[in-house]
Order: structure tokens, then C-alpha cells, then sequence
């Protein structure tokens, strides 16, 4: 969890506990839940949204392949990438 074992994360914990007031607590507990709930939703709107564009790129992935297999057919094993011919204007004498 962030790079510190159980035993620094209890430590830090106990001395939060020995600083802050007892009268303190429920805030501090309140604003803890609150930044806990913001980062759930920040990751749950990251999973839904990779989750999208993964189901996007799988619904396109057999189309690529169907336009590769359809191209490969018509033309070859491999399609050479014709090069552009410069057209010369012929002047009039």
C-alpha cells in the first residue's frame, strides 16, 4: 500500500490518533470516508471507461480483420503501397 508496510501504517495511525483531539475525530473520520468515496469514484469511472473503448476496439477488431482478409484476397498476400506518379505538364510550342 503506497510503498510502507502494516507496521509504518499503524505507527503513523497511532500517532495521528495521539495528535489530533478526541473531539477531532469524527471530522477527521468524516473526511476520510469523503476522500475514500471520491477515489471510488474516480476508479469506478476509469473501469467503466477502459472497459468502453475495450468493447469499442473488439467490436471493430473483426472488421480490421474481415477488410485485411477481403484485401488479401483481391490482391495478394501482401499490398504494395503504390507510389505517387508525378504528373508532367507537356507544354504547347
Amino acid at each position: 500500500m503506497f510503498g510502507i508496510s502494516w507496521t509504518e501504517f499503524l505507527v503513523i495511525l497511532l500517532v495521528a490518533i495521539c495528535v489530533v483531539p478526541a473531539k477531532y475525530w469524527p471530522d477527521v473520520a468524516r473526511f476520510f470516508a469523503k476522500v475514500v468515496k471520491y477515489i471510488r469514484n474516480i476508479i469506478w469511472k476509469i473501469t467503466d471507461f477502459s472497459e468502453a473503448v475495450q468493447q469499442r476496439i473488439d467490436l471493430e477488431k473483426p472488421i480490421d480483420d474481415l477488410i485485411q482478409n477481403a484485401t488479401n484476397d483481391m490482391f495478394g498476400e501482401k499490398v504494395r503501397k503504390t507510389k505517387k506518379r508525378s504528373v508532367k505538364k507537356v507544354r504547347k510550342k
